[in-house]
């Protein structure tokens, strides 16, 4: 009954007129059966009134769209005395905008949403060494607090503790940990490392690099252009050809009614009816492919893409660390020496712990038993693996254990762990975000489907970056971008609509300011979500094909049932013109014609040529690093 009510709220006029009818099909069984042409007829003459004032105002704004043709066949039919077709075409009317705002999600939800997604508490450290929770937004400049493990940092801050490791993912496109010490600045919206750390405040909420973000958001998405509907396009030379074939049909036969019984069967509700039904369709099927659709129109935009713009981290990679090169020094083989340290990192909570016991169980290792273990935060794990005593962490760490460690040179987006074994290097692992699996197959179809350009816009450095755009055969690259570039570089791309896929709180800036966002929402964050058009629940880039394909093949069946409609009531209007189809007998046909563009419409609920998808393993966040 709520969910009733609240319908009835927000669509009003599609509850009257639903009553009047219930009301005159009542009436029509009583002696008062007479005052039903009256009531239907003055109802859809008052709607029709009402529908010519928002007309001339959306004329007067350069608007121009199927008002002129509804409300011209709903006084035409009310004139002849065809009230239950003038009462059709306002349910018609009004029930096509209804189901189209259903099916386009206008009702959006508040960028405000962003923030209330993030800590609305932190806990600060009182003069008395207390600690309690306050309003984030009651943090001022100066105050300590303490940020537990894999909290989100809730404003700027500097930190206090010695030393901590911080995700920073979601805000610069780093993947890797970003490590941290005393003094250090620490970003709101970054994600503390396994460790309670002390923090003083360096903003107040309102003016932290997060609430920046949402304020960039909000920019970008009132900056996009309305999207235009699509049977709009097609109302202009329909409602002037319907009006027209009228028109000399009354010149030739000099009776009015004529004219009516054209403009019967020129009822727009295929235009107002199909598309809404197609797109709604459309965004059902897309659903199956763990594709979320928000908004009707962005699967007109979506079909007619020719740019599509990338992030890097968590997007076009995996957004966590994988084990691309171990390097042993001394009598172990590779496979050896990643089994040792794959072993002791079972008992670490660090985030490059898990990449190591994956890399392990993928190549099929044995894991040997670990006697007992110990880990210090940050640095490392200590182990004793057998006879062996096995030291796992940064280099400083381990060089304590086992003289002689070499530092390596790393190039940017690397990450290292050094190994020691019973006070020996014994050699090193190499972790790199790497490119995802299906990401290759992903631009290879997107150019099929008509992509023209591709892009890729990143924190990291150009070195880093340029690897993935050559492996990926990506058009541009722009690299060390912060959030106000990417905006910038989006509304400056060509050909259009641009299109951009992204993961994190950095990227929902350029998401809204993008003709269509898509968001990775299986593992990205929420303020991407927010920003986004379209939504991904599945972490895999391949469901960006899915999308458009799903896209093309909506708008085509939707186009292709306005056509039908139009066809069909053009036929019917030149028979009309004969005087040989009377207006009653015209709208049980203009019905008919409805009925067969809508059933045509709901073929986009089907998943057409099967798209098949890309399997890949959930990533996981990186949390915390040493």
């Amino acid at each position: 009954m709520p969910t009733i009510r609240a319908a009835v709220r927000r669509y009003p006029l599609v509850a009257l007129t639903a009553v009047v009818g219930v009301v005159g099909l009542a009436l029509n069984w009583t002696p008062a059966a007479g005052i039903v042409p009256w009531l239907l007829s003055l109802y859809a003459l008052v709607i029709a009134a009402r529908e010519a004032v928002l007309m001339v105002r959306k004329f007067l704004r350069g608007q121009f769209g199927l008002d002129v043709l509804a409300v011209t066949a709903i006084v035409a039919t009310a004139v002849v005395g065809e009230y239950w077709a003038s009462l059709v075409i306002v349910l018609m009317l009004t029930g096509g905008e209804a189901l189209e705002d259903f099916a386009a999600g206008r009702a959006k939800r508040e960028l405000n949403a962003l923030l209330n997604r993030v800590p609305q508490t932190a806990h600060q450290v009182t003069e008395s060494g207390d600690i309690i929770d306050i309003p984030a937004t009651e943090v001022e400049v100066g105050d300590r607090l303490v940020v537990r493990p894999s909290e989100i940092v809730p404003v700027d801050a500097v930190l206090v503790s010695a030393t901590t490791s911080v995700d920073e993912s979601s805000l610069t496109g780093e993947s890797m940990p970003v490590e941290k010490a005393e003094g250090d600045p620490l970003l709101s919206g970054s994600v503390n490392g396994p460790e309670a750390v002390t923090v003083q405040a360096s903003a107040r909420a309102s003016d932290s690099q997060y609430q920046r973000i949402v304020e960039l958001v909000t920019e970008a998405t009132q900056s996009k252009a309305p999207i235009v509907r699509l049977a709009d396009r097609y109302a202009v030379p329909f409602t002037l050809v319907s009006i027209a074939l009228g028109a000399i049909a009354w010149w030739v036969s000099g009776d009015p009614v004529r004219f009516a019984e054209v403009l019967v069967v020129a009822t727009p509700c295929p235009l107002l009816i199909a598309a809404p039904v197609a797109f709604m369709a459309g965004m059902s099927s897309a659903s199956t492919y763990g594709v979320v659709v928000k908004n009707a129109g962005t699967l007109e935009v979506l079909s007619r893409a020719k740019t599509v713009v990338f992030d890097k981290t968590g997007t076009l990679t995996s957004g966590h660390p994988v084990v691309v090169e171990v390097r042993p020094k001394g009598t172990l083989s590779a496979d050896e020496l990643l089994a040792l340290v794959a072993a002791a990192e079972q008992y670490s909570s660090h985030v490059l712990a898990a990449s190591l016991v994956d890399a392990a169980k993928e190549r099929g290792l044995a894991l040997a038993e670990v006697v007992d273990a110990r880990e210090v935060a940050t640095h490392g794990v200590q182990a004793h693996i057998g006879s062996r005593v096995v030291t796992v962490g940064k280099p400083a760490f381990v060089a304590e254990h086992a003289p002689g460690l070499t530092r390596l040179e790393l190039q940017s987006g690397e990450a290292a762990v050094y190994i020691g074994i019973d006070q020996e290097y014994a050699g090193a692992i190499i972790l790199r975000d790497a490119v995802r699996p299906e990401a290759a197959r992903t631009l290879t179809e997107l150019r099929a489907l008509g992509i023209q350009n591709t892009l890729m816009l990143t924190g990291d450095v150009e070195q880093t970056a340029r690897k993935v755009a050559d492996e990926l055969q990506i058009s541009e690259l722009h690299a060390e971008c912060l959030p106000h570039d990417k905006v910038r570089i989006v509304q400056a791309t060509t050909p259009r609509p641009v299109v951009m896929v992204g993961d994190g709180v950095n990227d929902a800036p350029v998401l809204g300011a993008a003709d269509v966002g898509i968001a990775m929402g299986a593992k990205g964050s929420t303020a991407a979500s927010e920003s986004a058009d379209v939504v991904l629940l599945v972490d895999d880039l391949y469901r960006v094909v899915s999308a458009i394909k799903v896209s093309q093949r909506t708008v085509h069946i939707a186009l292709q049932s306005i056509w039908i409609g139009i066809a069909i009531s053009i036929g019917l209007m030149l028979f009309a013109m004969t005087g040989a189809l009377p207006a009653v007998v015209g709208a049980g046909l203009q019905e008919v014609v409805d009925l067969v563009t809508i059933l045509n419409a709901l073929r986009a609920l089907g998943r057409g040529r099967e798209i098949p998808t890309t399997r890949t393993a959930t990533s996981k966040s990186v949390t915390s690093a040493r």
